[in-house]
């Protein structure tokens, strides 16, 4: 069994944002990061669990995914996302993630469990701190292409 704990976090929505991801298996122990400097708190939500499944080598295997995302743990466990991809995501945001997200799920046998955030639980507690300090590293923001195309292209986005 594999344990990955996830957080994102945005500093604005939308507004600079990162990931933090602990991956855990025995003896094994793994955190990945990642920032971007305009992009959403729910977008980094569900990047940490694309990113932490595919740092996973081989297919196939038992994950538990814990995360502090209401968005993210229910769209999956109460089967949401998948009635999203038979309508096209229709009127639905961060459709590029959660094909990626699909992508991945479909490679390991995935369940979540939702965590309460900023509740003193450790592995959440240091996911937040890396996905801010993350966040905040100006010299290494990378660029949510998707998002800021859409937000280009959508004037009505924030209305």
């Amino acid at each position: 069994m594999i344990e990955i704990f996830t957080d994102g976090a945005a500093s604005g929505n939308p507004g600079p944002g990162g990931y933090g991801v602990i991956l855990r298996s025995g003896k094994h122990y793994k955190e990945l990061s990642g920032g971007f400097r305009l992009t959403t708190n729910n977008r980094m939500e569900l990047l940490a669990v694309i990113v932490a499944l595919k740092a996973l080598k081989t297919p196939g295997q038992q994950v538990i995914v814990y995360s502090d995302s209401k968005y993210v743990v229910d769209a999956v466990e109460k089967g949401w996302v998948f009635g999203w991809y038979k309508k096209g995501f229709k009127d639905k945001k961060n459709k590029d993630l959660w094909l990626q997200y699909l992508q991945q799920h479909q490679l390991h046998q995935v369940k979540f469990q939702w965590i309460k955030g900023h509740n003193q639980h450790p592995e959440n507690e240091r996911c937040d701190r890396l996905a801010v300090a993350a966040s905040q590293d100006k010299a290494n923001l990378a660029i949510d292409t998707v998002f800021e195309a859409e937000r280009k292209n959508d004037d009505s986005f924030f209305s």
